[in-house]
């Protein structure tokens, strides 16, 4: 059995084959494609146990190998450099590290979701860079409105002859052409967003784990096929807990939980640090009169002898 690492980068892969002593038996460089994947498994063979890290393509580096045969998994990156820190970090060393731990045995394989839910991913994020699309030219009417004192809805631009109504109100013709742009840009956007939303509606009608997120108040179609699509199967989890922390919601709410304490209590006032220090009451020798040179002391009381003060331990 042969244990192989893969770093795979954007132009080129650096890979590492151990044996199960842990000898480095082979290691090179491939183009980071399809051809360098077809040289690396011709190479090999077919009795191979792989890893690469996640990234953008790994899934499909994943698919590839396993349809040659390979036994191939994905490790989280993350974890990856918390297993094994490096002092000296390369290509090689990376696809070494991670031959390594396919060989311990010490992957840690990150979740890959199915095809439907990335296929559904691919159309949600598609939706969304439309919706910013559709934003930032909505502000760009707001901008070269805001330039000449008008305050205009973009609704009311969208019905009638808007340019009229700009020349009417004065603007001149170079702002009304960029807003006559971005208004074919949040049209345009417009109706490719109603496409997908006609794509994405049975989509959610006839997916069970939407029925139910939709039962939570403020959540709609697209937010429960968000978190759908995000969450994938349920049954992964082992319990609450792991759920939530996949999600990163008990960060959040710890956090939360912190800055309402900040806002109860207010911080002490942080140490002077640096400066001239000013002398307490006691080593002046009393109250400084008015318009005199001199110091009043207490008759009644014996002056207390003059300690010096404590050096504040407090460092800048």
């Amino acid at each position: 059995m042969q244990y192989v690492g893969i770093d795979w980068a954007y132009r080129r892969a650096a890979w590492c084959v151990k044996t199960r002593g842990g000898e480095v038996q082979a290691e090179g460089v491939v183009p980071a494609d399809e051809d360098g994947l077809a040289k690396m498994v011709l190479g090999l063979g077919p009795e191979v146990t792989a890893c690469v890290e996640m990234m953008s393509g790994a899934v499909w580096v994943r698919d590839r190998l396993r349809a040659a045969g390979w036994s191939v998994e994905i490790a989280d990156a993350r974890k990856v450099k918390a297993v094994a820190p490096l002092a000296c970090k390369t290509d090689k060393v990376d696809a070494r590290v991670l031959a390594e731990l396919c060989r311990r045995d010490l992957v840690p394989a990150v979740w890959v979701p199915s095809l439907s839910d990335r296929e559904l991913r691919e159309r949600l994020n598609r939706r969304a860079h439309l919706i910013r699309l559709r934003t930032a030219a909505r502000n760009r009417v707001f901008g070269a409105l805001t330039q000449w004192g008008l305050r205009i809805p973009v609704r009311a631009l969208q019905v009638g002859d808007p340019m009229a109504l700009l020349e009417q109100r004065g603007l001149p013709e170079v702002w009304r052409r960029s807003v006559a742009e971005a208004l074919a840009v949040i049209d345009f956007v417009d109706a490719r967003i109603g496409q997908l939303d006609a794509e994405l509606h049975p989509i959610a009608q006839t997916d069970p784990r939407v029925a139910l997120l939709v039962t939570i108040p403020g959540v709609g179609e697209q937010l429960g096929l968000v978190m759908a699509s995000e969450i994938g199967d349920i049954a992964r989890f082992p319990g609450r807990a792991t759920w939530s922390d996949s999600l990163a919601w008990r960060r959040e709410s710890r956090n939360l939980g912190r800055a309402r304490e900040l806002v109860r209590s207010p911080a002490p006032a942080p140490a002077r640090c640096g400066g001239r220090r000013s002398k307490p009451r006691s080593a002046r020798g009393g109250r400084r009169t008015r318009g005199t040179g001199s110091t009043s002391t207490s008759s009644s009381a014996p002056a207390s002898p003059i300690r010096p003060r404590a050096r504040s331990r407090a460092r800048c």
